[in-house]
């Protein structure tokens, strides 16, 4: 048995969780929050809503978020494997600009709690890989946008060639960081 584990990020509010996790002769258990033991790490995850994406490999999503009403999410992955990217878009932030990216897998029983202001997006490194999105914060249809994976004032390193990853016509007409600013008035 493996108890959770809370790790916190340079990137302030963010921590890489190890979920609780068992397994015997009968398969295995994998307990992906528990509002208590979030508390005591001084996680305020309110759950809003839950949903889950299926990606081939090399599709890339993201990195999504919300000018308005901004969602604080928890990520893991039921099924294969990504690499999930954060970026702070706080921009009082001693981290604002930075990302940090890591291995997501069924196998591992990890996590991302990905605070209120930070881009969210990743690659799937293997087909069928389903992602489960815990969020807290109701959706905003009007403000829900985005920043271009490739914008090079943020500089994601991806672990993948570029020209075989599978993007939405809308993730490719997502704004860049200069135009973000401009927009949010700095």
């Amino acid at each position: 048995m493996h108890k959770f584990e809370f790790r916190e990020l340079d990137l302030k509010d963010a921590f890489y969780i190890d979920n609780f996790f068992m397994d015997d002769e009968r398969g295995s258990f994998t307990k992906c929050f528990e509002k208590e033991i979030y508390e005591q790490r001084g996680i305020q995850f309110q759950l809003s809503e839950s949903f889950y994406s299926v990606s081939a490999k090399n599709v890339m999503r993201g990195l999504h978020f919300q000018i308005h009403n901004p969602q604080a999410k928890l990520v893991c992955v039921l099924n294969g494997k990504v690499w999930d990217v954060i970026v702070d878009l706080r921009m009082g932030s001693n981290t604002y600009k930075q990302w940090f990216g890591i291995e997501l897998s069924r196998e591992e029983h990890n996590a991302l709690y990905i605070p209120k202001g930070f881009a969210h997006g990743f690659v799937a490194l293997e087909d069928k890989t389903i992602m489960l999105y815990q969020c807290d914060g109701v959706y905003d249809k009007e403000t829900d946008t985005g920043i271009r994976f490739d914008d090079p004032e943020i500089g994601i390193a991806w672990p993948i060639d570029l020209k075989c990853a599978i993007h939405s016509e809308r993730d490719m007409k997502l704004m860049n960081l200069r135009e973000y600013e401009r927009r949010m008035g700095s």
